[in-house]
């Protein structure tokens, strides 16, 4: 281990050590959605009638317009409307009454931000966009506060979004606070405290043979503990061929709080979920292929994609010489076997399809602790520092085999080998970092901040059977930072209005696939990504803050993009030139009742290529000006929801995703479409049944690009219709 790794891990524990001390003293579901449904509604009921209460409290419910609090782009509690920056506050009730299971339900209404479902990690992942940059890894997922997927890709298949407090959405990077693992964006999950005394049943059923459960509770501790349980199963079924998968979730929080500034906490996160992937459809010239079905299935017999993975988390906050001192360590663990394949020949010929037998172990530590205080002259100060170490290894071997274009028989391979091919990446991410705010005047805020990132990769290849072995190691000390400022320029009571511009520079180790084929250009870890931005826009309160509007422009240089190739028949990452993001994003809520919430947004990305040569069937191709593939100029969303505390409920969503290009060099283009959501429901004091359907029109567009297969895209999911029961008690 390096001495700055050593330093870290010393620093963390002498932190950590005091805690030690105030220590011491003191499933599967499955079969017809329908049928499942009714079940489940019948055993709920009785379970609702032998042991609910005569008159059970009401669910705890805050009305729409409320104070929304982040701490993704400052670490410190504050309203979204006074940061310098564009970021926005989704509520647990809000997602709820959109009935939202999912990221891209969640998220739908988020300004500027498109969800992808499914790709490459499965049909319980999803590909988020910021900035026109739909990369499964260009952003950061944050759950309570730590980085999920840690030093290597987002965990979004492990990620529940059931007993949520909020989802908080940062557009742009977090160079400052999260450094080297923030590029384009930051979402960040923040569960329910766990001195809640909400319990929630909720039973599923729906399409495909989809259902599941979630129950919620909190669990007696003495004294001042406090403790909360959710557990969650559910079985996803899917219109393609042998897709599908099935989840059981658990999660334990434990808290000790006697105030605000005084608490000590313990999350148990577990996360077992099987996925038996899809297919992605394959491109011919301009259009998909005509040849191949839209959900046909290529991957091999018995094809599965799993993810096991657990997580402890700690963390400490208390007053510390007139500010506040928090700290934070978490510890995960994942185990990802997969056996599945893709077409390399769109033809019915031998050996058309390529496949891989893979099993990946992965191990992430992620420890942070920072100190934050209110000075004189209105400032406050932070300072901190935080470690974030990856380990992951790889065993693989692929193969050859021949399936028919119309997937209608699931093909059985020989049980491979030896996995010979080994991969070892070991990562370690340390940052020290500063920020301030200051509020030189009543109406004017200014944030700066920086950080010093050191960042330290080793990786080891080797190929077993043919007597090969490379490797490779990368060392990068680089500082990041940011400064803003916002004006408000009018004020009255609740409401305002605010000007706010801010510039941001970052940097990010390249992504790694544990892919078995090789890096084009000889070296196992590419160049780091690296960006700068301008951004600058409006926030503004009216009628009370009945009336919610953003409007923003942003431009971003970007360079050593991360992008797909295939290098010898087989998947590979390269470092992509240089390329340009800009736009404009906007959007627009109205709380026309306590009961009544409409939303609108639009959109408009420009992301191109500025430099980049790139080999195309021997000949190489200068992309300069072309537009980024899977990057649609347009985004617009509306969605009205009436959800009262007792009553009928129901809602609408639209989202409309403009023309995308499916290839680099701009000579395939997909059409725009528009995917309906309607709810309808009826709710009590005690329950609510709802139904939900998604994509109605039943449209099958492109929506990712695998990184995978050369030239293949995952389609929207089929239309689907999923009925839910909530009891409270």
């Amino acid at each position: 281990m390096k001495p700055y790794s050593l330093f870290a891990l010393r620093f963390f524990l002498q932190s950590f050590s005091f805690i030690q001390t105030d220590l011491i003293a003191s499933f599967k579901s499955c079969g017809d959605g329908a049928l499942v449904l009714s079940l489940l509604l019948a055993t709920a009921y009785a379970a609702a009638q032998t042991s609910a209460p005569t008159n059970p409290p009401a669910p705890q419910r805050l009305p729409r317009v409320q104070e929304r609090i982040e701490v993704t782009a400052t670490r410190i509690p504050e309203d979204p409307e006074k940061v310098p920056a564009a970021i926005e506050v989704f509520t647990g009730d809000e997602l709820t009454d959109w009935g939202a299971r999912d990221l891209r339900s969640a998220l739908q209404l988020a300004v500027g931000v498109e969800i992808a479902p499914g790709g490459d990690a499965g049909p319980a992942s999803s590909v988020p966009e910021f900035w026109g940059l739909k990369e499964f890894d260009a952003f950061l997922l944050v759950v309570d506060g730590v980085p999920w997927g840690g030093a290597f890709n987002p965990a979004l298949t492990t990620l529940d979004l059931h007993d949520i407090e909020r989802i908080e959405v940062l557009r742009g990077p977090a160079p400052v606070t999260y450094g080297a693992t923030s590029f384009v964006g930051v979402i960040q999950v923040v569960h329910k405290d766990p001195a809640s005394t909400d319990r929630t049943l909720s039973l599923r059923g729906g399409s495909y043979g989809s259902g599941g459960g979630t129950f919620s509770t909190p669990i007696p501790l003495p004294g001042i503990w406090s403790s909360r349980l959710t557990v969650d199963a559910q079985r996803e079924g899917f219109s393609d061929d042998r897709t599908a998968f099935r989840r059981g979730h658990g999660l334990w929080r434990v808290q000790r709080k006697a105030d605000d500034s005084n608490r000590l906490w313990f999350n148990g996160d577990f996360n077992w979920l099987d996925q038996d992937p899809a297919s992605p459809r394959p491109r011919e010239g301009a259009t998909l292929s005509p040849n191949v079905p839209i959900d046909a299935n290529h991957n091999p017999a018995g094809a599965f994609l799993d993810d096991h993975r657990g997580t402890v988390m700690a963390g400490y906050d208390r007053p510390l010489a007139g500010g506040l001192w928090s700290s934070t360590a978490s510890v995960s663990h994942s185990r990802q076997p997969s056996l599945r394949g893709f077409l390399v020949e769109v033809a019915n010929v031998p050996d058309n399809a390529r496949g891989v037998r893979e099993d990946i172990h992965l191990t992430d530590v992620y420890l942070d602790s920072h100190s934050s205080w209110k000075l004189p002259r209105a400032v406050t100060f932070l300072i901190g520092a935080d470690y974030l170490h990856g380990t992951g290894i790889a065993r693989g071997v692929d193969f050859t085999y021949t399936v028919p274009l119309d997937g209608s028989q699931a093909v059985a391979v020989p049980e491979p080998g030896s996995l010979d091919v080994h991969i070892n990446d070991h990562r370690n991410f340390f940052g020290a970092y500063s920020s301030a705010e200051w509020r030189p005047f009543e109406r004017v805020r200014i944030d700066g901040g920086i950080r010093l990132n050191v960042t330290h990769e080793t990786r080891d290849d080797q190929d077993v059977g043919a007597g090969t072995s490379d490797s490779d190691r990368r060392t990068e000390t680089r500082a990041s930072g940011s400064i803003g400022a916002i004006v408000s320029a009018w004020q009255r009571n609740q409401d305002s209005l605010g000007v706010y511009v801010n510039y941001r520079n970052t940097f990010k180790p390249a992504a790694i696939d544990f892919g078995i084929g090789e890096s084009e250009g000889g070296r196992l870890i590419l160049e780091p990504e690296t960006s700068n931005s301008v951004e600058g826009g409006l926030k503004a309160r009216f009628f009370n803050q009945r009336l919610e509007a953003e409007a923003s422009g942003f431009r971003m240089n970007f360079k050593n993009l991360v992008t797909a190739t295939s290098v010898g028949g087989l998947p590979a990452l390269i470092n992509a030139g240089t390329e340009r993001f800009q736009g404009f994003e906007s959007g627009v809520s109205l709380f026309l009742a306590s009961s009544i919430l409409a939303r609108a947004t639009y959109s408009f990305h420009d992301a191109k290529f500025r430099d980049f040569v790139q080999d195309f069937d021997g000949v190489p191709t200068q992309l300069a000006g072309n537009t980024l593939e899977m990057s649609p100029r347009h985004l617009a969303a509306f969605g009205v929801t009436y959800a009262p505390l007792r009553g009928f409920l129901g809602g609408v969503q639209l989202f409309y995703t403009g023309e995308q290009f499916l290839s680099k060099r701009n000579t395939a283009v997909t059409g725009g479409f528009v995917d309906v959501g309607v709810s309808a429901g009826y709710r009590t004091r005690r329950w609510e049944l709802r139904a939900d359907a998604r994509n109605l029109a039943d449209r099958r567009d492109p929506v990712a690009e695998s990184e995978l297969g050369d030239a293949q895209f995952y389609l929207l999911p089929s239309r689907r219709v999923d009925g839910t029961f909530t009891v409270h008690f």
